[in-house]
């Protein structure tokens, strides 16, 4: 009887001593949460304290020094102002690494003025280009107009005959149509230069040792050369 009797005492004296260990433990990992109400109370709890909600907490180790500061909870709508500020703050990052990369990108496209002239040459050339076939096509229509209107004097005082007409009228438009064209051209060109001029001044800045992306946006000088080679060839049509 003893035997027994005996290691059903060290069971149940395992059983008691094994839980008040748990306790300690638990107790020296938790802190003490503590704030100052809207009341000026200070509140103390082994938790986050409800009441101190919008308030910044303090959480003590449990010898009283200081182990973190736990800021205000957030309302629905201050959640919501703070995304918006840290969106804000990612374009503003994102348009200054992009504003970088332009200007870096654009010393080493244009490493002196020379360059930059170069390339500005280059595009007004294609707008020249299509202003000669402009030309040659106005000129074009103008040798096909004199036959029609001496034919057409034939007629004065009387209705022109519905074919003549109709070859009068179709040189007419097309006239207009190189007007037009030529109007557009030139706006064009003034269009390059413009964004030359801008470009060049950004890039002297940074010749004489601007930091790139210091400036602000750069505007590109490359004009769309595809479009005005179709539209050189539709003047030309």
């Amino acid at each position: 009887m003893r035997g027994p009797l005996l290691l059903l005492l060290l069971s149940i004296g395992a059983a008691g001593t094994a839980p008040a260990q748990v306790p300690g433990q638990a107790a020296s990992a938790a802190g003490i949460f503590t704030c100052v109400d809207d009341n000026g109370r200070r509140l103390t709890s082994d938790r986050p304290i409800p009441a101190c909600a919008a308030k910044e907490q303090r959480e003590l180790n449990r010898d009283g020094s200081l182990r973190r500061i736990v800021p205000p909870t957030l309302t629905a709508e201050e959640r919501a102002d703070r995304e918006a500020a840290e969106r804000r703050a990612a374009l503003m990052r994102a348009a200054q690494a992009d504003a970088v990369r332009r200007d870096r990108n654009l010393m080493l496209r244009f490493p002196n003025e020379a360059s930059h002239q170069k390339a500005r040459e280059a595009a007004l050339d294609t707008v020249r280009v299509a202003m000669k076939a402009t030309e040659q096509r106005q000129q074009e229509l103008a040798n096909e107009r004199k036959p029609l209107n001496e034919e057409a004097e034939f007629y004065k005082g009387r209705s022109l005959p519905a074919k003549l007409k109709q070859q009068i009228d179709a040189n007419d438009a097309a006239v207009e149509a190189q007007r037009s064209a030529v109007a557009n051209q030139q706006a064009e060109l003034v269009r390059i230069n413009k964004l030359y001029d801008e470009e060049l001044a950004h890039l002297r800045k940074l010749w004489a040792g601007a930091q790139p992306g210091s400036l602000g946006p750069s505007t590109s000088g490359a004009p769309a050369a595809p479009a005005l080679s179709r539209a050189a060839a539709s003047a030309a049509r």
